[in-house]
């Protein structure tokens, strides 16, 4: 194949290289054409390319407002060099592309509400919808994380349901997927059960979460799992244990008072892990690491679980640390642990 029938070809039937930044594929014929024969006039151009004049002197004016060519007389132009051009016409078609998506983004509240009012209007009682099935339950959670802007509140308990992809949290991608909501700004507050910790290496996640900015608290025990997006979405199951039977919950005076069931639960919560003090007898990290599960309210069973150790090894290093600690009471370890700064 000759160069010719390379340019033939580009000629001929092919999209515009330069369709992205506005260029018409016969606009770009002709810029083509100019570029290997400079200084064609408006009628030699035309023959060149097998048209009528009246076609091509739409395309220079096109060509020129684009900045690719330049006029310099009746009928002629001259090509801007590509470097510079194209460059130029390259930024300047991403600048008003990326205007026009942040324009995009100023009316998105509003076409929330009118879906928010529309909904209303159409069941005026119905501001709890319920979700059926799984697929559509993983589809409204991963949704509502990536649209949370402000706020993410939540009770944490299983079951869990998965990615619509079929795939399950795990550690990693629980780190990952909470650190992209904190660096949008969202601000992100859990109140987890012992249950929570059921998966191995939870604990040592959450901890480094708390640590990166993700505010969490544990309790003994939760109602029902809970997640409530800016305070403007909320889901919670009505039958526990299975995810068949989901409310949707929009803004309402029951939403409102699922917010103040969280705010409780989380005053009565205390945190994992709090700033630890320099203190010559802090014990070592697997002792620490111990406190901070018998503080989760965790039993031997699960506790060894995370140790890596049976049930029977982790009772006798529960009892060490009480015992190093100078306490009775699993209750006054931790109560003990976190006075002396080291939870």
């Amino acid at each position: 194949m000759t160069k010719n029938d390379i340019f033939g070809r580009c000629f001929v039937g092919d999209p515009s290289v330069l369709g992205a930044v506005g260029i018409t594929g016969f606009d770009e014929r002709a810029y083509r054409m100019l570029l290997r024969r400079p200084g064609l006039s408006t009628a030699e151009l035309a023959a060149a390319l097998g048209v009528g004049p009246a076609r091509v002197r739409p395309a220079l004016a096109r060509l020129a407002d684009a900045g690719l060519l330049r006029r310099i007389g009746p009928g002629r132009y001259e090509v801007v060099p590509p470097e510079a051009a194209i460059e130029w016409l390259v930024d300047r078609r991403r600048l008003e592309s990326e205007a026009r998506l942040t324009a995009i983004r100023t009316v998105v509240p509003d076409f929330a509400q009118l879906y928010r009012s529309g909904r209303m209007a159409a069941a005026p009682a119905g501001v709890v919808e319920v979700l059926a099935g799984e697929e559509a339950v993983k589809r409204v959670i991963t949704e509502s994380q990536r649209t949370a802007s402000v706020e993410l509140l939540g009770f944490d308990r299983p079951p869990y349901v998965g990615r619509p992809d079929d795939s399950h949290d795990t550690n990693e991608s629980e780190l990952e997927g909470t650190r992209r909501l904190l660096a949008r700004g969202v601000d992100i507050r859990v109140v987890y059960c012992p249950e929570s910790l059921d998966r191995p290496g939870r604990l040592e996640t959450l901890i480094r979460l708390a640590e990166e900015g993700e505010r969490s608290r544990f309790v003994a025990h939760l109602p029902f799992k809970l997640r409530i997006v800016d305070r403007k979405l909320g889901l919670f199951p009505l039958v526990d244990g299975i995810y068949d039977n989901i409310a949707l919950l929009h803004p309402s005076r029951l939403l409102d008072a699922l917010v103040e069931l969280f705010d409780v639960y989380w005053e009565r919560g205390r945190p994992l892990a709090g700033l630890p003090q320099a203190a010559k007898e802090r014990p070592d990290e697997d002792d620490v690491l111990v406190l901070r599960l018998l503080n989760a309210g965790l039993k031997d069973e699960a506790i060894g679980r995370h140790l890596g150790v049976s049930a029977r090894t982790a009772t006798r290093k529960i009892a060490a640390v009480v015992e190093r600690l100078g306490v009775t009471t699993r209750f006054q370890a931790g109560a003990e642990a976190a006075a002396r700064g080291w939870l």
